[in-house]
């Protein structure tokens, strides 16, 4: 199985190198992913400007390839243009924090996926739920058996999995459960300073609010300590809603 490995952390982010790491023992690996952090960049793709990529060497040996660009540019100029052939499999992650409820439309990580599924490639988003005391180690070995199953299996057409895994020791994770997403939005704020020049700039800030969790959703999985697997799709269409509709406007 070939794999393409990508994420939105960045292409030196410790939570990719421990996935290549442990899929690089079973898998062949091709990692193409930002240059920089685009975390929270949602599903951007880059047209005003051309895209560059480098190549990256970790202690001498030939890791991937950076791009200046988003997680879904990674993953479009990967198949379109790096490889000579497609992926069996996108892998996007590990991602520092976790990716539930409303991060989904948000997050790069799982655009990236998205991408992956729109181009007809089983994808895998995942997450770590911790944003401090990284252990990638259960979440690598973990992704790598899913993606056998998923290599096995298959997902239908457009279907993607959004994977988060409690940041926790792996004896005290209870098991697995498949999710759906919980309803949540940000408290923001803005934080209003000034640069050296005595001119404001604004600064976002805020925490997720949960208005709907119930037991089988990704937050409430997490919450009681296992890893939460959601089948997630890019058609975002409200089909119970289509015949209320028809009713209001025709």
């Amino acid at each position: 199985m070939h794999i393409l490995l990508t994420n939105d952390d960045g292409i030196n982010s410790d939570g990719l190198y421990k996935l290549y790491e442990v899929l690089g023992k079973e898998f062949k690996i091709t990692v193409c992913a930002p240059e920089a952090e685009q975390s929270a960049i949602g599903h951007a793709i880059t047209l005003s400007r051309p895209l560059h990529i480098k190549k990256i060497f970790k202690s001498n040996d030939f890791l991937g390839y950076a791009v200046s660009g988003t997680p879904a540019d990674c993953v479009k100029i990967a198949v379109r243009s790096i490889l000579k052939k497609r992926p069996d499999m996108v892998i996007s992650g590990i991602n520092h924090g976790p990716n539930l409820g409303s991060d989904v439309m948000y997050s790069g990580t799982v655009s990236a996926a998205t991408e992956g599924a729109i181009l007809g490639i089983p994808s895998i988003a995942v997450s770590l739920t911790t944003y401090k005391n990284h252990d990638f180690r259960f979440a690598a070995k973990y992704i790598a058996g899913l993606a056998k199953k998923v290599y096995k299996f298959g997902l239908a057409d457009g279907i993607l999995l959004n994977v988060n895994i409690p940041g926790l020791p792996k004896n005290k994770i209870k098991g697995v459960m498949i999710t759906r997403q919980a309803r949540s939005m940000y408290k923001e704020k803005f934080v209003i300073r000034k640069d050296p020049r005595g001119r404001a700039y604004y600064w976002l800030t805020g925490r997720a609010r949960w208005f709907k969790k119930p037991e089988d959703s990704d937050i409430k999985a997490i919450e009681k300590g296992y890893v939460s697997i959601t089948p997630l799709q890019f058609d975002l269409t409200a089909y119970g809603y289509i015949d209320k509709l028809k009713e209001m406007v025709i």
